[in-house]
């Protein structure tokens, strides 16, 4: 128990340097069209518009009850999955956000394909998702365990016994559960496959050391924060 909440801590302490990275990405712009893809109930949305400057926010988010949410806050928030179209008009956006988002997905072609698509010319786009190739995930396999990053591959915690997963709510969604993990040279690869160009790169979390290590190793870190544009 004691083990477990010396890590809990460390997260959360690698989840609050994740979330600098994340500002520090963003650009003031007070006419910007921002989306939120996987905006949950709008709380984190508000948190980038009050960053950018901007009260132009958009949503997709799949889960009817919180996008409920997000709409009662001025968010202008659609039903959908991001394993289909998204229901935007092309070159719309000047920023596309999503955090945590990239892991649950299955048809990645598709979502990277929309995002190009409703991107504006001259936007930018900011991906946050975790690191398979992090050093408490590469430790775990050691030991012949799952590694952290992949033992919510279904609703159960299964194949660490160190995994935080396990003290989530039992009302967590399916659509929570990851479905693919990328390494650092994966991640960037993907997406200069499919014409953007990376122009920064951020990390957090480097357990069992401190958090901001993630960022000069940004190769072991627990999360990495890509912001990256058209070509």
């Amino acid at each position: 128990m004691l083990l477990r909440n010396y890590l809990l801590s460390l997260v959360n302490k690698a989840k609050s340097n994740n979330d600098k990275n994340i500002f520090s990405l963003l650009e003031e712009n007070n006419k910007a069209n921002l989306l939120d893809l996987g905006c949950a109930d709008g709380e984190w949305t508000l948190k980038l518009g009050e960053a950018v400057g901007t009260k132009n926010l958009f949503g997709i988010e799949l889960s009817t009850n919180l996008a409920s949410e997000s709409v009662k806050k001025n968010i202008q928030c659609v039903v959908s999955n991001l394993n289909d179209n998204f229901p935007f008009t092309d070159n719309f956006f000047d920023i596309i956000h999503a955090n945590q988002v990239i892991e649950h997905l299955f048809d990645l072609e598709k979502f990277i394909n929309e995002i190009f698509r409703v991107l504006k010319p001259d936007g930018y786009v900011i991906i946050s998702t975790e690191n398979l190739a992090s050093w408490h995930n590469f430790f775990s396999l050691l030991f012949g365990w799952q590694p952290f990053s992949t033992t919510n591959y279904t609703l159960k915690a299964l194949g660490n016994p160190l995994s935080l997963w396990k003290n989530h709510p039992t009302t967590v969604e399916k659509s929570w559960c990851h479905s693919k993990l990328w390494a650092y040279r994966g991640l960037i690869e993907f997406f200069e496959s499919y014409n953007f160009k990376v122009k920064k790169i951020m990390g957090a979390g480097y357990y069992p050391l401190p958090s901001f290590l993630g960022n000069i190793d940004k190769r072991h870190c627990h999360w990495i924060s890509l912001k990256i544009a058209k070509i």
